[in-house]
C-alpha cells in the first residue's frame, strides 16, 4: 500500500512528540487523525485532523475510533503520545495522584489498544507504536509515578507484541530521552511536594536540572522521522530509544555497573549526593 493509502490515529497531537509525529505523517502523504484534550481544539493549519478525545474515558476513546473509522475506512497505524509527567518524593504522592498519573499515561494507552485491534484484526495488519520515554528504563528521584507508568508501558507492550504478531500487527515502544516538548511547563507537582520540609532542598535541586535538560533538549523532530522510519519497516525490533548520546548510554551504564555505583552516579548527577 502506498503512503497515501494509510490512515494514522496519534493521541497527545496538538503539542510535543505527538505534534511532529502528525506533521510528519501528514507532510509524507498520510491520512492523519490527531487527538487532544485541549478546548477549544487548536487550528487545522498544520495539516491534519484534530479531534477531542479524554484517554481517561473508555467512551471519549471508543468514539474517537469510531469516527476514524466512518470518515476513512480503516486505520494503520495508531501511535500513543498522550501523556503528561508528576513530581514529587513518593512520601509527599498520594495514592490519588499517582492512580491519576498511570491513568493517563498507562491504563489510557490500554483503552486506545483495545479500541483500534478489533479493526486491525480485521484488516491482518497494522502498527501500534507506543511512546515511552528512557524513564522506563532508570527510576528518576522524584519522578516516581511518571517512571512507573512508563516501566509499565515497556512490560505492557512487549506482552502486546507476543499476542498480536499472528495477526499481522506490530507493537513497538519508542524511548525518547530529553526533548523540548513543553513536558516542563505541563508538568505537575504533587500537592504536599508544594509545602514538603524533609525534600524541599533536593527535590528543588533534582526538579531544576529536569527542566534545565528538558528546554536544552532538541526539538521532538528525530522521534519523528524514527516513527516513519518504523511504520516502514516490515519486520521492526519492539525497542528503540532516541535522543542526546549521553542519556542513551546510560541504559549502558546501568546494565554493566554495579547497581550501587550506578545508584550513586545518579544521585549525584541530581544533585542528591
Amino acid at each position: 500500500m502506498t503512503s497515501n493509502e494509510r490512515v494514522v490515529l496519534i493521541t497527545g497531537a496538538s503539542s510535543g512528540i505527538g505534534a511532529a509525529c502528525a506533521r510528519l505523517l501528514s507532510e509524507r502523504g498520510y491520512r492523519v487523525f490527531g487527538t487532544t484534550r485541549a478546548a477549544p481544539l487548536p487550528p487545522a493549519a498544520q495539516g491534519f485532523e484534530l479531534i477531542p478525545v479524554d484517554v481517561d474515558s473508555d467512551s471519549s476513546v471508543e468514539q474517537a475510533v469510531q469516527r476514524v473509522m466512518e470518515s476513512a475506512g480503516r486505520l494503520h497505524v495508531v501511535v500513543n503520545s498522550a501523556g503528561y509527567g508528576l513530581a514529587g518524593a513518593v512520601e509527599e504522592t498520594t495514592v490519588e495522584e499517582a492512580k491519576a498519573q498511570l491513568e493517563t499515561n498507562f491504563f489510557g494507552i490500554w483503552r486506545v489498544c483495545r479500541a483500534v485491534l478489533p479493526r486491525m484484526r480485521e484488516q491482518r495488519g497494522g502498527y501500534i507504536v507506543n511512546i515511552g520515554s528512557l524513564g522506563g528504563r532508570i527510576g528518576l528521584p522524584f519522578q516516581a509515578a511518571y517512571c512507573a507508568s512508563k516501566f509499565a508501558l515497556a512490560g505492557f507492550t512487549e506482552s502486546l507484541s507476543a499476542e498480536v504478531r499472528p495477526f499481522g500487527i506490530h507493537a513497538v515502544l519508542i524511548e525518547p530521552g530529553n526533548f523540548a516538548t513543553g513536558i516542563t511547563d505541563r508538568r505537575q507537582l504533587a500537592r504536599e511536594a508544594r509545602r514538603s520540609q524533609a525534600y524541599r532542598e533536593s527535590f528543588t535541586r533534582a526538579l531544576r536540572i529536569y527542566e534545565a535538560d528538558e528546554i536544552a533538549g532538541p526539538a521532538p523532530e528525530p522521534v519523528a522521522h524514527l516513527l516513519y522510519r518504523i511504520i516502514n519497516t516490515p519486520a521492526p525490533r519492539l525497542r528503540y530509544t532516541v535522543g542526546p548520546t549521553a542519556e542513551r548510554l546510560s541504559l549502558l551504564a546501568k546494565a554493566i555497573l554495579p547497581g550501587r555505583l550506578f545508584e550513586r552516579l545518579m544521585l549525584r548527577r541530581y544533585g542528591s549526593g
